[in-house]
């Protein structure tokens, strides 16, 4: 569901993080090798050289996907020497749901997952976490690129949920959503132009909700392969909720019927 929210302007966003990052050659190649999580790493257009191309093996080996971008955006994380380079570090370690889904199912538990596509907000994510530890989702599911940084800011505004959460980061959602499916996982995506209201959804098999961008919503190709379209009731004028808040109603409508269920 599109979130009209206030956004904070860049250079208040960079101070934010600036503990969040690091940049140059060797310090990024040493913190890969120290064992550090990468949440993302932007990296300038055409780089050349030997230690470039150490890092770009090192990448490959750890399989981190880089962001190729130009030198103006790499500026705007910063004003020192970068040398082309700038990865964001998150203290919170990434899974993959091939891995998290069997578990679950070995464990006798029914899958409650969360799916957010290229949500960009810090806060907004922060704030979905908070609420989707708190009602037992098991896992959050994000794309590798276009999704809000794991800084200190999220994780502040989660207020240290995210630890308790298993996050994984996918390549592609769509082919991630496919597996579910045919996992046994029923695929719900949150959309205002959805037919089907939430409380006529049923929650209480092993399911895995969608929410969208802030600006977009889910992606078509997202949305074309979800097994259902759900949506929250608007009787006011204003015609969308910020996403956080309608994650929320979502969550806790599934709560209503997994408890009713007995599950």
């Amino acid at each position: 569901m599109k979130d009209f929210s206030h956004k904070k302007t860049s250079e208040n966003h960079d101070k934010d993080r600036k503990d969040d990052f690091i940049f140059g050659l060797r310090p990024v190649m040493e913190a890969i090798e120290a064992g550090k999580t990468i949440d993302k790493i932007f990296m300038q257009n055409a780089l050349q050289g030997e230690i470039y191309l150490e890092l770009k093996n090192l990448l490959a080996r750890h399989k981190i996907r880089p962001n190729y971008v130009p030198v103006e955006k790499l500026n705007r994380f910063t004003r020192k020497n970068h040398q082309g380079v700038v990865a964001f570090i998150s203290d919170v370690p990434f899974e993959k749901i091939e891995d998290v889904l069997p578990q679950l199912f070995e464990e006798g538990k029914t899958p409650f997952l969360l799916i957010l596509d290229r949500l960009t907000d810090v806060r907004n994510f922060g704030a979905i976490c908070r609420t989707a530890e708190c009602v037992g989702v098991h896992a959050v599911i994000l794309p590798e690129k276009g999704a809000a940084p794991i800084n200190s800011d999220a994780i502040k505004t989660s207020a240290g949920a995210i630890y308790n959460l298993k996050i994984c980061k996918e390549k592609n959602l769509a082919h991630t959503v496919d597996f579910l499916q045919q996992s046994g996982v029923q695929v719900l995506a949150a959309s205002e132009k959805a037919q089907k209201l939430i409380y006529d959804a049923d929650f209480t098999e092993p399911c895995a909700i969608v929410m969208g961008n802030e600006e977009t919503g889910i992606s078509k190709e997202v949305l074309h392969h979800a097994d259902e379209k759900i949506k929250l009731p608007i009787v006011g004028k204003t015609q969308s909720l910020n996403v956080s808040v309608a994650c929320g109603a979502i969550l806790y409508e599934a709560v209503r019927q997994k408890n009713l269920a007995g599950k």
